[in-house]
């Protein structure tokens, strides 16, 4: 049986575990991907992880600025794909691109869908204490989302993990459901499911601001937000006046201090008093410093029981 003809759309790290499976199962004709971004203190302008295992790997790369423009339409149309495979690209398609291949155009989404639809699956699952997570492959329409699910996997969120661990985990499992998913399309065993929209959820894109730490919630929610929110933006507050971001969290007992009062420096944690019970810090950047452990960061920043974080 012929390979299918594939064009892949994708940009970030996320992305790159799929296109590698992908070449293995079918034959990818075009890689499209985002613009190079300025980066860095220099703004040297840097090529998006997908652009650059698809040049390792001698793939034809197209970098559009508006996927959506015409020309953009007809060069993709010309290539005459059996299927599009979208990893977290960037760009919305328009139903021109979406009405070119003749399986259509299939998108890997990292969460249980209809929950979570939108730009961070990831890590509102976290912050919203979800007990599992997973990967959706969904046949792509015009809504955000909306589309029959044609394959999902779910995993376990551990007590540990972040919004990187996850990101790490989902994206190999996208990689793998993608091309059981491509397989089975070819093979004619797939049997499309709507989505509940009584079900659906959306998560909102995450900026810096929803990293800042507001002490008046309780340790729980907090904890939520350090593990999800890690590594980026990262969660932060500030200690006289200085920026400081904190990490590997724990939720302990209420201590009866005002909240954002560090109740107790121990050798290896601080601890912080919340609306709710308190949290253990294990990890922390002062700004203008790298990230450490709170051992280390107590060698060299004087720190009492009292100080208050805001």
């Amino acid at each position: 049986m012929d390979k299918l003809k594939v064009i892949f759309m994708g940009t970030p790290d996320f992305a790159v575990p799929s296109l590698a499976a992908l070449l293995d199962k079918t034959e990818v004709i075009c890689v499209v991907t985002q613009p190079d971004r300025p980066k860095g203190r220099g703004h040297k302008l840097q090529p998006p992880p997908v652009k650059i295992f698809a040049e390792e790997n001698n793939l034809r790369v197209i970098q559009p600025p508006k996927v959506k423009a015409r020309a953009v339409v007809d060069e993709l149309a010309a290539l005459h794909p059996d299927l599009i495979v979208v990893v977290a690209f960037g760009q919305i398609l328009s139903q021109k691109i979406l009405d070119i291949p003749r399986f259509g155009c299939i998108n890997v989404h990292a969460s249980l869908l209809p929950r979570w639809r939108g730009a961070s699956p990831i890590q509102s699952s976290v912050l919203e204490g979800d007990s599992e997570t997973g990967v959706t492959i969904q046949q792509m329409g015009e809504g955000l989302d909306t589309g029959c699910i044609l394959s999902q996997r779910s995993i376990p969120i551990e007590p540990s993990d972040t919004g990187g661990s996850l990101f790490d985990k989902l994206a190999r499992l996208g990689a793998s459901l993608a091309t059981e998913t491509v397989d089975d399309i070819l093979k004619g065993r797939i049997s499309p499911v709507p989505q509940d929209e009584e079900k659906a959820t959306y998560a909102k894109k995450i900026d810096k601001a929803m990293g800042r730490i507001d002490w008046t919630q309780s340790a729980v929610s907090i904890e939520r937000q350090i593990r999800a929110l890690d590594p980026w933006p990262s969660a932060y507050t500030y200690l006289d006046g200085k920026m400081l971001k904190v990490w590997k969290p724990v939720v302990g007992d209420a201590v009866g201090a005002p909240c954002g009062t560090v109740c107790d420096v121990g050798k290896e944690t601080i601890t912080v008093a919340c609306k709710e019970g308190s949290l253990i810090i294990k990890e922390v950047q002062i700004e203008g410093k790298k990230r450490m452990s709170v051992r280390d960061f107590l060698l060299g920043y004087r720190l009492s029981e009292g100080a208050v974080l805001s």
